[in-house]
């Protein structure tokens, strides 16, 4: 009886850890670095970006990796630590596919895969060309090469090996925001619903992108054969196209991507982030 009692415990302490959520795609690995140690202080599963959102706001998940669109469409959100996933130029997996001149655009496909990137994308044609295409989706899996779309934007593993598209012009689009504003970009931040009590969580969060960064060479050797690249590519990924800090600058980018979705009606007007005491880690 005693070790019956002592197995449901154990199984009720399992039940009872935090769920958090992070996002499959490679430029997540720096984040989640030995975060599949027992001592984790929460259950850790991988899914889209665009699903994590959905889940967080249904409460089947307690924290997530969310596109940062999401943030601000959530209610009482907070983001919990200064570990994200950002860009400070070219990001590489983040890419719109012109077949026309852009200033020519009128129909794009999104990537149904995120969402932060697919207002970003509105926000750079409106804002910069004022071309507001009419709107496809682009379902995961499926062939890009049957999408008839002027401008195609892909995401993630999809914009790091596109298919044979005809394009008269790509845009790799953290190095247009940042060559537009100056600013870094933010794609997706850790963010607790309400309620939620987060500082274990934010910690090993923290420590999890400290370890990451220490290791970038170690992950990219791991991860390189599974995402069809060199050693040498997934490295300079992780080294030279994103960045995991969410510092003042960043902080200003973000704002500065809220106002431009706010004003074209992608967010609701009047939102503040709500930061809990993340400080630099690094």
């Amino acid at each position: 009886m005693p070790e019956l009692m002592g197995a449901k415990n154990t199984v009720n302490a399992v039940a009872m850890k935090p769920r958090v959520g992070a996002v499959r795609y490679l430029n997540t690995k720096p984040l989640v670095h030995g975060l599949d140690d027992a001592d984790t202080p929460f259950s850790l599963t991988f899914d889209y970006p665009s699903h994590l959102a959905d889940q967080l706001a249904l409460g089947l998940l307690d924290v997530a990796l969310i596109p940062s669109i999401e943030y601000f469409l959530g209610d009482g959100y907070r983001i919990i630590t200064d570990a994200c996933i950002g860009c400070l130029g070219p990001v590489w997996s983040v890419k719109i596919f012109f077949r026309t001149p852009p200033e020519q655009v009128r129909t794009l496909a999104l990537d149904e895969g995120s969402r932060t990137s697919a207002a970003l994308a509105k926000i750079l044609l409106a804002e910069r060309l004022g071309v507001r295409p009419q709107l496809q989706a682009l379902p995961l899996g499926s062939d890009m090469r049957d999408c008839e779309a002027d401008a195609i934007l892909l995401i993630g593993d999809r914009a790091i090996h596109p298919p044979a598209i005809d394009a008269v012009e790509v845009w790799d689009l953290g190095e247009t925001w940042v060559q537009w504003t100056g600013l870094p970009f933010v794609f997706a931040m850790w963010v607790a619903r309400p309620g939620i009590q987060t500082e274990a969580i934010s910690q090993a969060l923290m420590h999890a992108r400290n370890g990451g960064l220490d290791n970038l060479q170690m992950i990219a050797e791991r991860e390189a054969p599974k995402h069809r690249l060199t050693t040498s590519e997934c490295f300079h990924y992780f080294h030279d196209n994103l960045h995991f800090t969410l510092g003042p600058q960043e902080k200003a980018g973000l704002k500065r991507y809220y106002e431009l979705a706010a004003g074209l009606d992608l967010a609701p007007s009047g939102r503040t982030p709500i930061y809990d005491d993340c400080e630099i880690a690094r």
